[in-house]
């Protein structure tokens, strides 16, 4: 498979010597796929016809922002989806799935979820391993609020009702980030959100002590991509 990541942010400078870049995150989370990075951020856009499946990756910033590359990526979800491809979406880019194909975006009344949280699943797919719930590291204020037509609802929770869908067979959104560590997720947070109350932080930096469920999403992932 020939794989293209979007890259939709980069990382803060104080963090990359010890975290890496969001690429290093991804390709030690899919050690597997040979993985080429376009920066979209930068307004570095891939040719759809040269790849097989694209990994969106998160952002800082919000689907409905202005930034001029954003409505570009939307476009390209359109462009992958007429034909076909396999798209992943994580966090940001779960949620430019639904914004690109007629779903809806907003901030969510919960404000921002941070640290590890658990998910039931709502369906099986054959690609998935039976369990019943996961966790996963969550840094985002953004959720689905309205899912694209002929979409499928894998997991929620009570403050992520959107948390796993589905459109199609060739397109899967994740609102979460199997690709972060618990250490990089606590430092972004602590340093970024700060209208975050205390005790949200608190509850966030005690949840960090529970494993996070990165590595069975990736396989779930690699699965769902190596369908035909």
């Amino acid at each position: 498979m020939k794989i293209a990541l979007l890259v939709c942010d980069h990382v803060a400078d104080e963090y990359v010597e010890k975290f890496g870049t969001y690429v290093d995150m991804f390709e030690k989370l899919f050690p597997n796929f040979n993985i080429q990075p376009y920066f979209i951020i930068d307004y570095f856009f891939p040719v759809v016809d040269d790849y097989d499946v694209f990994i969106c990756t998160g952002s800082k910033s919000s689907v409905y922002d202005r930034d001029p590359w954003i409505p570009h990526l939307l476009e390209l979800i359109r462009e992958i989806d007429s034909k076909n491809k396999k798209f992943v979406g994580v966090c940001f880019g779960h949620q430019a799935i639904a914004e690109a194909l007629g779903g809806k975006v907003e901030k969510a009344d919960v404000g921002y979820l941070i640290g590890v949280h658990e998910f039931q699943i709502a369906e099986q797919k054959g690609w998935m391993n039976g369990v019943s719930s996961y966790h996963l590291l969550m840094l985002c204020q953004d959720q689905v609020k309205i899912l694209p037509e002929n979409s499928t609802i894998l997991a929620s929770s009570e403050y992520c009702p959107c948390a796993m869908f589905t459109v199609g067979n060739n397109i899967i959104g994740i609102q979460g980030h199997p690709e972060f560590s618990q250490e990089y997720d606590r430092a972004v947070f602590e340093n970024r959100l700060r209208k975050v109350s205390p005790e949200k932080v608190e509850k966030a930096i005690e949840s960090l002590n529970t494993p996070h469920d990165g590595a069975l999403i990736a396989q779930w992932i690699e699965r769902f991509c190596a369908l035909s």
